[in-house]
């Protein structure tokens, strides 16, 4: 049987949500090859900027490719010699080609208890959507998306407290910490293998830009969920007498309320704006132009009866 050290392994990733994966990957296994998206360029000068996986590869001197499109470009990634396959937030759709191709299986590392929020934005909305728990998901990959079997789970619970930055990082160590731990069953053939429950599947699929605008014909808690669940990207937004304010942090008092959509409280450190069951109070901000600040200290540059007088969309 193959010790750990010895397991080749190809690692597909891309962000940061990858690289405690990653890490664990390479103190533990044999990682012979990086797949990462291609560089992008950022900022007014176009810079080249690599892929959190990209520059963990290249600290270790792993070899590392970055097709454009792996559906046609796989032929470098099935000529490596490995034993297994193992993503984590790749960002293309892998095709059969590669499925097909290691001895152990192509396993991905995914973040939800599958069959819930299958795709690529489940800690937003299983923050969105109210839910009390989440957790990782290992398991082998087949051609539709995130429908194959279960290999383990493991859960934690979703505080009131939680946003995506903070559950993304929870859930990154958790996936790093999991499947170093399942591993040895995959090698030795003893590991669990479950099928989904189809009646149970559930989707998030990336935010759109319309998703981030606050409906405040919505109830409160709905709209601090949304508001924690795209927090600290890509942020919630409303329009302020045509221009942009993105919301960091919010809390919600239920009221009896007369017009949804207007301010109609002001106290030291939130601006309260009236929704379906109540107002909304705002505490962080970024208002069009600015940078990001509590309403504390926003409210020392502006008036109040402007603030009183916000055409909110």
């Amino acid at each position: 049987m193959i010790l750990m050290k010895d397991l080749r392994v190809i690692f597909m990733g891309t962000p940061d949500f990858s690289v405690p994966v990653l890490k664990k990957l390479i103190s533990n296994c044999n990682v012979v090859l990086v797949v990462t998206q291609p560089d992008k360029k950022v900022g007014r000068k176009q810079e080249i900027k690599f892929s959190p996986v990209k520059e963990v590869a290249i600290e270790n001197n792993i070899e590392v490719y970055q097709p454009e499109r792996i559906k046609e470009e796989y032929q470098k990634v099935i000529n490596t010699p490995c034993d297994i396959i193992i993503t984590c937030a790749y960002g293309q759709i892998i095709p059969k080609e590669i499925l097909d191709f290691p001895r152990l299986g192509c396993v991905n590392v995914h973040a939800s208890l599958l069959p819930k929020n299958r795709g690529g934005a489940p800690i937003h909305w299983a923050i969105i959507r109210g839910e009390k728990r989440t957790g990782i998901t290992i398991m082998y990959m087949a051609p539709g998306m995130d429908d194959g079997d279960i290999i383990k789970q493991s859960g934690i619970d979703i505080l009131d407290s939680d946003n995506v930055g903070t559950l993304h990082d929870k859930l990154s160590d958790l996936g790093a910490k999991l499947l170093i731990e399942t591993l040895p069953s995959i090698i030795n053939g003893t590991n669990e293998r479950i099928s989904q429950d189809e009646s149970e599947v559930t989707f998030s699929y990336a935010i759109k830009r319309e998703q981030e605008r606050l409906d405040f014909n919505l109830n409160g808690k709905d709209i601090v969920n949304r508001i924690r669940g795209l927090n600290p990207w890509p942020l919630a937004n409303i329009l302020i007498n045509g221009e942009e304010m993105k919301v960091y942090e919010a809390s919600f008092e239920s009221k009896n309320i007369k017009e949804i959509g207007k301010v109609i409280d002001v106290k030291k450190d939130s601006i309260g704006i009236t929704c379906a069951d109540g107002v909304i109070y705002l505490r962080k901000i970024k208002p069009f132009g600015k940078r990001t600040m509590e309403v504390k200290d926003y409210l020392n540059g502006v008036k109040l009866e402007d603030i009183f007088n916000w055409n909110i969309n």
